[in-house]
C-alpha cells in the first residue's frame, strides 16, 4: 500500500453526491429531446392518411412517408453514436437537434411528395440521435436509483405521444397537416436555445483524459446538489485497475470480490481509437449481448410502431376491409380519438416498468411483458368489435411500452463508456429497420385485407423477442457502469 493519497472514480463521486437539482435539470433537457422524438414519430399516424387523401397517394406511397423516417434514423443512430463516443455527448445531440428541428419545419413547407420524402428522411437522420441523450442522462445517475430515474426519463416519450395525439386532434381538422408538422418541430428548437448551459458527461471527459474538465463538472454538481466531492484525486477506472495490478500483480486475476469486480478492467479498449467500435461490440465479451440486443430492439420497434399504426388502421374501416377512400370524415375523427386514448396506455406501461425494473430485474420484467403482449394480441387474429379492438390494442401497448422502456435502461448498462452510445446507437439502428419494415409489411397486410396474417406476424416477432431476452447473458440490476470492456463484468453470465 505505497500510495496514501485517496482516490475516487466518477461512479463513486456521483454516488456520493446523489440525485439532486443538477440531475433534475439534466433530466428536463434530455426529456425535451425525448418529447421531440416521440412527437415526430407519432405524427406519422396522422400525416400519412391525410396526405393519401390530399395528394391522392397509393398505399405504398403512404407507407414510404413513414419508412423513410426510419431509414434516416437507421443511418443517424449509428452515425451520432460514433460522433458522441469520439467527440463528446454534447456535440452529438446539438447536431441532431439542429437537423431534426430544421428539416421538421421545412417539411411543413414541402411543395410536393418528393421534397417531403427527402425532408422527412432528414428528420429521421436527426431523430437517430435519441440514444445519445438517453446515454448522456444515464451517466449522471447514481447506480442505486438508475432504473427508477430512467423510467421517469422514458415518461417524457409518453408525454410526447399524448401531446402529439391531442395536438393532431385539435390541429388536423381545422388547420391541416402542414401546421401539425410545423408545430411538432418546436421541441427540437428548445434544445438549441438551452444548449449552451448543458454539461459534458464527466464519465466521457475522464475516459478521454480530460480530468480537469471532469472535476469542474463534478464540482458544479456538488454545488447545485448541496453536497461535497469525495476527498482525494479523481482517477479513471482504467487508472485504478493499473494501480491495483501494480500493488498485487500475482493475485489480481484471482481475488475478485463483488466490490472490485465492477471497477477492474482489462485495458483491452484503452486503445479503442485505432479499432473499429463495431469490432469492439462484436468482441468475444460483448458479441452475445450485442446480437441478442439487436433482435430485441428490432422486435420492440416493429411491435411498438406497428401497434401505433394498427390503432388507426383497425379503427378507420380497414378492419372491415373497406377501401380507404370510402372512409368518411367522421371515421377519421374516430381515428384521432382512439389514437389519443391508446396513447394513455403508455402510462400504465411506465408504472409497470418502474415497479418491476429494480425489483424483478431487467430480464424478467422485459420477457414477462413480451409474452403478455402476445396474449393481448391473440384475439385480434379474428375481426373484433371496435371497442374490444381498442381495448386489446390498449393492453398490448401497455406491455410493449414497458419492454421499450426497460430495454432503453438495459442497453446502456451492458456497454462500457468507451462504446456506450455507439452500442446503443447501432442497436437502435437495427430497431429502425423493424420500424421501417412495419408499415410496408404488417400494416400493408391490413390494407390488403389480411388482418389475420398481420397479427400472426406480430405474434411471432414479439414472442421471439421475449425468448431473446431470456437468453441475455447477465442481469444489470444494481451493477455499476463500467468505462472499459471488463472481463469480470461478463463472467457473471448467469440468467
Amino acid at each position: 500500500m505505497g500510495d496514501e493519497t485517496p482516490k475516487y472514480t466518477v461512479e463513486e463521486a456521483i454516488a456520493a453526491m446523489g440525485f439532486g437539482k443538477f440531475q433534475i435539470l439534466v433530466l428536463a433537457y434530455a426529456g425535451m429531446g425525448w418529447i421531440s422524438e416521440a412527437m415526430e414519430m407519432m405524427l406519422l399516424s396522422f400525416v400519412g392518411p391525410a396526405l393519401q387523401s390530399a395528394w391522392d397517394l397509393s398505399s405504398n406511397e403512404e407507407s414510404l412517408i413513414t419508412s423513410v423516417v426510419f431509414a434516416g434514423m437507421l443511418v443517424g443512430a449509428y452515425t451520432w453514436g460514433i460522433v458522441s463516443d469520439k467527440h463528446g455527448r454534447r456535440k452529438g445531440f446539438i447536431i441532431t437537434a439542429t437537423v431534426t428541428g430544421g428539416a421538421g419545419f421545412l417539411s411543413a413547407l414541402a411543395p410536393n411528395y418528393t421534397s417531403l420524402i427527402i425532408l422527412r428522411c432528414l428528420v429521421g437522420l436527426g431523430l437517430g440521435g435519441g440514444p445519445v441523450l438517453s446515454s448522456w442522462f444515464l451517466e449522471f445517475i447514481p447506480t442505486p436509483s438508475r432504473g427508477t430515474w430512467m423510467v421517469i426519463f422514458s415518461a417524457f416519450w409518453t408525454l410526447g405521444t399524448i401531446l402529439e395525439a391531442s395536438l393532431a386532434w385539435v390541429v388536423m381538422p381545422r388547420l391541416g397537416w402542414r401546421w401539425l408538422l410545423a408545430l411538432s418541430s418546436l421541441p427540437s428548437s428548445l434544445l438549441l436555445i438551452f444548449y449552451r448551459v448543458t454539461p459534458e458527461s464527466p464519465r466521457y471527459l475522464c475516459l478521454k483524459g480530460r480530468t480537469t474538465e471532469a472535476i469542474d463538472v463534478l464540482e458544479k454538481i456538488a454545488r447545485m446538489n448541496g453536497t461535497e466531492l469525495p476527498c482525494g484525486t479523481l482517477v479513471s477506472d482504467h487508472q485504478l485497475e493499473l494501480q491495483e495490478k501494480s500493488n498485487d500483480p500475482s493475485e489480481d486475476a484471482n481475488l475478485l470480490s463483488p466490490r472490485t469486480e465492477n471497477a477492474t478492467h482489462k485495458g483491452i479498449d484503452s486503445n479503442i481509437g485505432g479499432i473499429s467500435s463495431l469490432f469492439v461490440l462484436l468482441s468475444p465479451k460483448l458479441v452475445r449481448s450485442t446480437l441478442l440486443l439487436w433482435v430485441v430492439f428490432f422486435g420492440n420497434a416493429f411491435s411498438y410502431y406497428g401497434l401505433v399504426l394498427l390503432t388507426s388502421e383497425l379503427n378507420n374501416g380497414n378492419s372491415k376491409c373497406m377501401p380507404t377512400k370510402v372512409q368518411s370524415k367522421e371515421s377519421q375523427d374516430v381515428n384521432y380519438r382512439n389514437v389519443f386514448i391508446a396513447s394513455f396506455a403508455e402510462f400504465p406501461g411506465l408504472l409497470i416498468a418502474a415497479a418491476t425494473v429494480d425489483r424483478l430485474g431487467r430480464k424478467l420484467s422485459m420477457s414477462a411483458m413480451f409474452f403478455l403482449c402476445c396474449f393481448c394480441l391473440l384475439p385480434l387474429v379474428f375481426h373484433q368489435p371496435e371497442g374490444l379492438t381498442t381495448g386489446l390494442l390498449f393492453g398490448a401497448r401497455i406491455c410493449i411500452t414497458a419492454t421499450f422502456t426497460i430495454v432503453y435502461i438495459y442497453a446502456p448498462e451492458i456497454y462500457p463508456t468507451s462504446v456506450r452510445t455507439t452500442g446503443v446507437g447501432i442497436a437502435s439502428s437495427v430497431g429502425r429497420i423493424g420500424g421501417m419494415l412495419c408499415p410496408l409489411v404488417a400494416v400493408g397486410l391490413v390494407h390488403g385485407c389480411h388482418q389475420t396474417a398481420s397479427i400472426f406476424l406480430f405474434e411471432i416477432v414479439i414472442f421471439f423477442s421475449g425468448i431473446c431476452v431470456v437468453l441475455f447473458p447477465f442481469e444489470t440490476k444494481g451493477r455499476e457502469l463500467s468505462d472499459t470492456v471488463s472481463s469480470p463484468k461478463h463472467t457473471a453470465e448467469s440468467a
